[in-house]
């Protein structure tokens, strides 16, 4: 390319590094052109936190954001949880309108707002609405962890709320997937009201007899665990989720006490009553449909 060469003298395989190639690159005046050829090629990569493999994006995303190496579960977006959960072409979005105002006037809380919109293509933490599983008619809602670390706010509560509500006005199941760092602390209180909301609602489903599933994933933290996300009839998870209230850290700090490696997973949790099931992500919308069939 124009703008840079390969010097052929420093070109070299390491062969004992099958996937990595040394290159020198001459400076040129246009360094604009070869930060965004950088970023570009970065932005194809990712390094697995687990097993430290070099994953390419696209064999990720191809492999339901698992590692190809280890196992390790990537996050999943919203809209991804949808897809893999949700029979194609039954999902019907609700409360899709709803978006967070600034009510206690927090300072640059409105463009961390606008700045998540953007990068997750959402209005919202949340994307809630009507599908099936399997041709089971479910009411789902799925956090997004992307979207200021998943954080419960007024918006993201309402609608985890509304669909709980649409869950008992349709007399369907109702399962929530959550990730959470816990409830958003630029609403203050009103973001701590959620937890009460929630935790109402999903009081409503198990007075009418309505099957309500609470599937919280890696992370689910703070005040979305002290709510609904661990009030389920049943609650499942997937392997090696980080499951729990306050930091892990934290605890051994406050109890001056040394907390066991596996402390706050989901297989400790499993052990301690917690969490009822424990399904890999491949299984998991087969394995929501075979409770659902056992309950209704």
């Amino acid at each position: 390319m124009g703008f840079f060469s390969l010097n052929k003298k420093n070109f070299s395989l390491n062969k004992s590094r099958k996937k990595y190639v040394t290159l020198t690159v001459e400076s040129t005046e246009d360094q604009k052109d070869i930060k965004h050829i950088d970023n570009k090629s970065t932005g194809l990569w990712v390094k697995c936190p687990q097993c430290q493999e070099i994953l390419y994006k696209v064999d990720i995303e191809g492999n339901l954001k698992k590692c190809s190496h280890c196992d390790y579960y990537f996050e999943m977006t919203a809209r991804e949880r949808i897809a893999l959960l949700i029979d194609e072409g039954t999902f019907k979005e609700e409360d899709s309108g709803l978006e967070s105002v600034n009510p206690l006037n927090f300072p640059g809380y409105e463009e961390k707002n606008r700045k998540a919109r953007n990068e997750c293509d959402m209005r919202e933490g949340v994307i809630s609405g009507i599908g099936d599983i399997n041709g089971i008619k479910v009411s789902i809602a799925a956090m997004d962890f992307k979207f200021m670390g998943g954080s419960m706010g007024s918006v993201v509560g309402e609608k985890i709320t509304r669909a709980m509500e649409r869950g008992l006005q349709e007399r369907v199941p109702v399962i929530v997937v959550a990730t959470s760092g816990g409830a958003r602390m630029h609403e203050g209180i009103l973001s701590l009201m959620q937890m009460a909301k929630t935790s109402a609602a999903a009081e409503k489903l198990r007075m009418e007899g309505i099957p309500f599933i609470a599937v919280p994933v890696n992370p689910t933290t703070g005040g979305v665990t002290a709510s609904f996300a661990m009030l389920g009839d049943i609650i499942v998870s997937e392997p090696k989720a980080t499951i729990g209230f306050a930091g892990k850290r934290v605890i051994e700090q406050t109890i001056k006490q040394k907390l066991p490696d596996e402390f706050q997973t989901s297989e400790f949790l499993q052990e301690s009553g917690m969490v009822d099931v424990i399904t890999k992500r491949e299984d998991m919308k087969n394995t929501l449909h075979t409770i659902l069939s056992n309950l209704i």
